[in-house]
């Protein structure tokens, strides 16, 4: 065998196994995900009260469910990248971090139309869970600015 092509292959292979067996010293801590949950108002001064959690993982899943979601889970990279959206917003705000949750959030809205007319202002914010014995106690650590609906599914 050609001592050029032993060399690519193997220059290749190196390149290729760290997509195939990923490594996991990239997390710097490992901590709670912050969850995403969100409130829809009837005008922009009123006081949220009725927040629903968006995305909320399913109680049970089954084992064909499972193996699907190993080769094929959109839904789930989505849901990904919404919650490094929401590690962004915690250390560092940005406008971009809240649009993509915002845009998020409103398409889904979109995707469930029912007969009923959707308030016209939407919000978020981003909860930590946190056990202390028995006890959950839930932290709201970023909540954003009221915006209206329509902005948010129209851009």
């Amino acid at each position: 065998m050609n001592i050029k092509l032993v060399g690519t292959i193997a220059q290749t292979l190196r390149l290729l196994l760290p997509a195939l067996i990923p490594s996991w010293r990239f997390f710097d801590v490992i901590a709670p995900s912050p969850r995403i949950e969100f409130t829809l108002l009837e005008t922009a001064h009123d006081i949220p009260t009725a927040w629903q959690e968006f995305r909320p993982r399913p109680a049970e899943l089954s084992a064909r469910e499972m193996l699907k979601r190993l080769f094929w889970n959109p839904r789930w990279n989505e849901s990904l990248f919404l919650v490094s959206c929401a590690e962004r917003l915690m250390a560092n705000p940005t406008e971009h971090s809240s649009a993509e949750i915002f845009t998020r959030i409103g398409a889904e809205l979109n995707q469930n139309p029912t007969d009923v007319k959707l308030p016209p202002y939407l919000q978020f914010r981003l909860v930590f869970l946190d056990r202390q014995n028995a006890e959950i106690h839930k932290r709201t650590t970023y909540t954003s600015p009221v915006q209206r609906y329509s902005e948010i599914t129209s851009s």
